[in-house]
């Protein structure tokens, strides 16, 4: 589909991530829109869990184009970024040239043959500029502050220009640009030279407001008591000094997992049992538990009775 079809605008942005039911704030509906109209790569940096993966896959769905994601990790390198050969196919191959009938001898190195298409491994950055693409997939290059910097040194060459050389075959480049969206939860900073390149958005934690309606879409089979008072718990909560602050897709989880226990209000000592829901460190876990929970539960069940 093409793009100026589907975002002629930062509105059209923000209506057609809410078909896919995302919840888009103006800025980041605005950062989206800049950067598929200039071509640029869109920079998405926040705590984790709240939505910045989930903008590729949607991105994705509403383009109708497959989405390439390369999970980043500390040691990441070229073989499992961009391409490697396939070595135990060349090795037959070679094998298999040099067992000529009756004895008879190759008639040129059967190793020229080897550094072919057929026998590359393609990795998802190479995936993303293929030729054989036929429309711009989405590269999802998911939490870059992961990996190493010298792996953002190679990836601004790519960024620069959606372009790879391999020496054995030259270089290669892409047909259609890849819509490329990078993420990052910021455990380390990310130099600025990479970030030039792209259109760089901080996506924060969501309002009040806007966690109800997402809770509302994602989760629908619970009560509008319930939802109010799960977002209310959540927002106490990341009020607290814990070492890892409950982001959206914790909401989601514990939202649904309170509608399976068949809750319709939140309950202290069904909070206190499904905190691991929410809360992925014990530390947080033992900080919370008990007469934290209460006083929460108690603070949100009074703020709703004064909403009423």
């Amino acid at each position: 589909m093409a793009l100026t079809a589907l975002f002629d605008s930062v509105q059209a942005v923000t209506d057609a991530l809410a078909a896919e039911r995302y919840i888009s704030s103006t800025g980041l509906s605005t950062s989206i829109f800049l950067a598929l109209k200039m071509g640029k790569a869109l920079f998405l940096e926040g705590e984790p869990g709240v939505g910045k993966t989930e903008v590729a896959k949607v991105l994705s769905r509403l383009l109708r184009t497959p989405l390439i994601r390369l999970q980043c990790y500390e040691g990441l390198d070229i073989n499992q970024a961009v391409y490697e050969w396939n070595y135990p196919r060349q090795l037959l191959e070679i094998q298999a040239k040099q067992r000529q009938p009756n004895g008879a001898q190759p008639d040129h190195d059967p190793v020229d043959d080897i550094f072919t298409d057929k026998f590359l491994l393609k990795r998802p950055l190479l995936q993303a500029i293929d030729q054989a693409n036929e429309q711009a997939p989405v590269l999802l290059i998911d939490e870059i502050d992961r990996a190493d910097e010298e792996f953002e040194s190679f990836l601004l060459e790519v960024l620069a220009e959606f372009q790879i050389t391999i020496p054995e075959l030259g270089t290669l480049k892409a047909r259609h640009v890849p819509i490329a969206i990078i993420t990052s939860n910021r455990t380390r900073e990310i130099h600025d030279a990479l970030k030039r390149r792209c259109v760089y958005y901080w996506i924060d934690y969501p309002s009040r407001e806007q966690e109800l309606e997402i809770v509302r879409l994602k989760v629908p089979g619970i009560s509008e008591r319930l939802t109010q008072q799960v977002v209310d718990f959540i927002y106490a909560a990341r009020q607290q000094e814990l070492y890892k602050l409950p982001g959206v897709a914790e909401t989601l989880d514990w939202a649904e997992a309170l509608g399976h226990l068949h809750q319709t209000h939140l309950d202290p000592d069904v909070v206190d049992a499904t905190l691991g829901m929410i809360l992925k460190y014990q530390d947080d876990v033992n900080k919370l538990r008990g007469e934290t929970v209460r006083n929460l539960v108690a603070q949100v069940q009074t703020a709703a009775i004064g909403g009423e």
